[in-house]
This record gives structure tokens, C-alpha cells and sequence, in this order.
């Protein structure tokens, strides 16, 4: 039987460099299909990755994901080739809007309509790494340049995308789909579209990887798992903006994030209520090392071909090693 494929991943508030690299490098001992670095505010995750692919062997190394406005298509590229080249193939690009306040509030460039620019930016990148010129989009008057990097390892593009036009724009495009803070028992119907749209593209036979990003809390005590689950979806959903609580109103939890909000009244408490329970079941992975095994593997049977296990910053390494090693894929399999 083919073990599950399992990834790992750090929440963007976790800024130590070493605690960051040292987890790519367990993943990669532990069996983990991939590893992937979101970029917010903190460390450029492209030099980190470049690091990380000069202490590991197997283990796929990504971005999950680099905002498509903060860096130019040129610089994108670079970045994918020298990262694909250096882990000898072993990279892939994610991508997605992010969001106003990032773009604007860090990068100083505003935040244009999310689909138009993740188009223009996959179809750029694609061009140079092909070793073509760029479609120049903007400066139309110039002469455009190709990549000078040689020849350069295939690099796949996976798109984070939560809205339903830009769900289709992944299966148009991309050759993997990025949900966060989608909820599990929706993932078929989003499958479904990314089919669909990737049916009528010009690439219908690629087979488009399926990889939510899962908020992941595990311990030995579930009260202690649970907390940290409440933790993740809380804070995602009262200080995040608007963009995750909208998208599970649309998809028929408006009252549970109504109960979150309310518990999270005057100030952040990190508490989802019991009435919002439904929210860390169809959220998150969490528990005890057996339950959050079970929980992981409903994510499988619903259709995801690659879960990444998103962990909360600031654990101590112990509890970092704890998660790994009761997530690990070959545990997995053995409980399945």
C-alpha cells in the first residue's frame, strides 16, 4: 500500500532561523513528502529554502506560499531557478494574492484584483523558466529578455486560492491547489471546480496536486491539542481581516464564526466556544497522537492528495519533534 503523502509547514509568525530550517531538516528524516515556508513580514523564506536544501536529501521544498505582488515575475523566476537548481529539482513555486494590508501595508505597492495578477504572474514566470522572453504586460515598449540561468529543472507552480474564481484560475493554470482555512467536508465541491476548469485549459491531462494547508495541534493531553486548535482558528478569524471569515460564511458556517467572534469580545482570548466546535473539525487536524491521526487521514478521504501540516510558531523543539513524529507519514499508514 502507497504510504499518504504528508507535508509540513510553519505559520508565519514563527521567526527563529534555525527553529525553521532545523524542522525542514526532521521533516526530511521523518519520511514528509514536502516541506513549505509562507513569507508575511519576517525572514525572505527563499534564502531559508536555499538553506534547507543544503542539509536535506528527499524531502520537496516550496514556498506556501510568496505573495504575487511583493516580487516581480523576473525575480520570482530567479528565485525558482536557483532554488530548483540547487536542491536538484526538488522545488516548487507557491503563490497567492495574500492580501491588502501585506501588499500595501509592507511592500508599499497597492493591491490590484487578485485573479488578473495571478494570471499575469504564473503565465510570466512559466514563459522565463521555459527559457522564453517574458509577455510583458506593463512596459509593452520594451524589448523583453529570457532567464539567463541555463537549463533549469522542471518547477511546478501551486496557486493558494479560496474564492471560486480563483479556485478555477488554479485549475486553469497551476499544477497544484493551496486551500487554507477551507473547510473539509467543501473539498470535493472545490476538487470539482479545479476539474473542471482544468478540462478546458490547455494542459487538460496534468494531474493538479491537492494540498490544503491544516492547522495542526497535537499533544498528549486532548484538552492541551485542543487549545492550541482554538488558538489557530480564533486567530486567523479576529485579527486576520475579513477574507477567512467571509469565505466560511459562504460555505454555511456564518453562525460558528459569529460564536468565535463573540468569545474573542473585547480582546483576543484564543477561544473557539463548544457551539463552534464544527469549525476545529472541519479546520484543523488535533488531539491526542491517535486521534489527530484519525483526523488526518479524513483529510486523505476527502480527496487531499498531500495535507500540509501547519504548525503553530513558537513550540518548544520537543513539542516540534512530538508532532512530527506522531504525524509522520509511515504512522499514518500503520494507524490506516
Amino acid at each position: 500500500m502507497t504510504t499518504p503523502r504528508v507535508s509540513v509547514a510553519l505559520m508565519p509568525l514563527e521567526n527563529r532561523r534555525a527553529v525553521l530550517v532545523d524542522t525542514a531538516v526532521a521533516a526530511d528524516r521523518l519520511g514528509y513528502h514536502g516541506f513549505f515556508l509562507p513569507e508575511t513580514w519576517a525572514f525572505d523564506v527563499t534564502i531559508l529554502l536555499a538553506e534547507a536544501a543544503t542539509r536535506t536529501e528527499r524531502i520537496t521544498l516550496g514556498t506556501g506560499i510568496l505573495p504575487a505582488g511583493s516580487r516581480s515575475a523576473g525575480v520570482l523566476a530567479m528565485a525558482a531557478a536557483t532554488l530548483a537548481s540547487l536542491s536538484n529539482g526538488r522545488f516548487v513555486l507557491g503563490l497567492g494574492a495574500s492580501t491588502a494590508q501585506l501588499l500595501e501595508g509592507f511592500h508599499d505597492v497597492p493591491f490590484t484584483p487578485p485573479v488578473a495578477r495571478l494570471r499575469r504572474t504564473v503565465a510570466q514566470v512559466r514563459a522565463l523558466l521555459a527559457g522564453e522572453r517574458i509577455p510583458l504586460a506593463v512596459a509593452t515598449g520594451a524589448r523583453p529578455l529570457k532567464l539567463n540561468a541555463g537549463t533549469v529543472p522542471p518547477v511546478p507552480i501551486h496557486l493558494a486560492a479560496l474564492a471560486d474564481a480563483s479556485i478555477r484560475l488554479a485549475g486553469e493554470l497551476a499544477d497544484g491547489w493551496i486551500p487554507f482555512l477551507y473547510p473539509r467536508r467543501c473539498l470535493g465541491e472545490g476538487i470539482a471546480r479545479i476539474r473542471d476548469a482544468a478540462a478546458k485549459s490547455d494542459r487538460p491531462e496534468r494531474r493538479i496536486v491537492i494540498s490544503p494547508s491544516v492547522p495542526t495541534s497535537v499533544a498528549e493531553d486532548p484538552a492541551k491539542a485542543r487549545e492550541g486548535a482554538a488558538w489557530f482558528v480564533s486567530f486567523y478569524l479576529t485579527t486576520m481581516g475579513t477574507l477567512y471569515r467571509q469565505s466560511l460564511v459562504r460555505r454555511g458556517f456564518g453562525k460558528e464564526v459569529e460564536a468565535v467572534l463573540a468569545a474573542n469580545a473585547p480582546r483576543f482570548a484564543g477561544v473557539v466556544p463548544p457551539d463552534a466546535d464544527a469549525l476545529l473539525e472541519e479546520l484543523t487536524v488535533y488531539g491526542t497522537p491517535a486521534e489527530a491521526r484519525a483526523r488526518l487521514a479524513r483529510w486523505h478521504a476527502a480527496g487531499a492528495d498531500e495535507p500540509g501540516l501547519l504548525l503553530r510558531p513558537h513550540l518548544t523543539p520537543e513539542e516540534i519533534t512530538f508532532t512530527l513524529n506522531a504525524l509522520r507519514p509511515a504512522a499514518g499508514a500503520a494507524t490506516a
